[in-house]
């Protein structure tokens, strides 16, 4: 076993790594990880992108850039044109971006799983009953961005972007340890919900960033990308926005999780631990 391997390995005892990363000001921790990454002093920044590297696996084969000025600038990477080729098949549905699946399946109701056992609704997800009525008994996933990947998300389909909402909340770490752990941890995260009309059929989909510790910092291009989603405060934002499938939608500070829901008849195209690249098949329209 290697040295970066028992290291690693030895952060992820589920136990320590629950604690290290949930038992800690979290805000705190979220603000503080958002100014130092930032700093393009070369010293700072080679170290600091160092370290990611080495404990987050990351591949920058198909970056846009081969160098980066600071570790935010690293995180927030574009790639080289054609790195994510995008289905072209008009009845699927594709992914918004670079993931590992996590639950997905059928909405009982309106019942999601985070993990087996620990279920929330949509309602306490989106905060609105009207708005999680289309979804009841459809299909849903769970799209995790671990901390190496490409975290930009782009257009799962041809659609409009109807209306766009911000939900303040916590920044509990979510990888599969605190899902395990923390009930209904989406309901309590800071999100946003961007509601789309598909352009094919004229279906709703949702798509909601969930942002975590150390990346609660979400940016859409159909709004103000210099600013910080969250600068706003919790709102409603009616839009016309189009975008066509594949089209760059926005992009995470450092990553997090993706869940999308779509209404009764679209079928999935992926299972629970499944690698996804953005711009692969999700789910496949009625």
């Amino acid at each position: 076993m290697t040295v970066r391997a028992a290291i690693v390995r030895f952060l992820l005892r589920e136990d320590l790594n629950f604690l290290l990363t949930n038992r800690i000001p979290r805000r705190l921790a979220t603000t503080w990880m958002g100014r130092m990454s930032r700093i393009e002093q070369p010293l700072v920044a080679r170290l600091s992108i160092a370290l990611w590297r080495f404990f987050a696996d990351v591949d920058m084969r198909d970056a846009a850039e081969p160098r980066y000025r600071s570790l935010h600038h690293g995180f927030t990477r574009a790639l080289r044109p054609g790195a994510r080729p995008t289905d072209p098949d008009p009845a699927i549905v594709v992914s918004p971006c670079d993931a590992i699946v996590g639950a997905c399946g059928r909405i009982a109701g309106e019942t999601v799983l985070q993990v087996k056992g620990f279920p929330y609704t949509l309602t306490e997800l989106l905060g609105d009953a009207a708005l999680a009525t289309p979804f009841r008994d459809g299909h849903y996933v769970t799209l995790r961005l671990t901390a190496g990947m490409y975290h930009r998300f782009h257009a799962p389909h041809d659609a409009v972007v109807e209306e766009i909402r911000y939900l303040s909340g916590d920044t509990w770490n979510v990888n599969p340890i605190a899902l395990k752990r923390v009930e209904r941890l989406f309901c309590r995260n800071e999100r946003a919900v961007l509601r789309l009309r598909l352009a094919q059929g004229g279906w709703p989909l949702l798509l909601v960033p969930v942002a975590a510790i150390l990346v609660a910092g979400i940016r859409l291009h159909c709004l103000d990308t210099e600013r910080l989603l969250r600068d706003g405060g919790p709102r409603r934002i009616d839009c016309a926005v189009p975008v066509a499938k594949g089209a760059e939608m926005g992009w995470f500070e450092h990553g997090s999780t993706i869940l999308l829901f779509a209404p009764p008849g679209f079928a999935l195209c992926v299972a629970e631990g499944d690698p996804v690249r953005a711009g692969v098949a999700l789910m496949r329209m009625p």
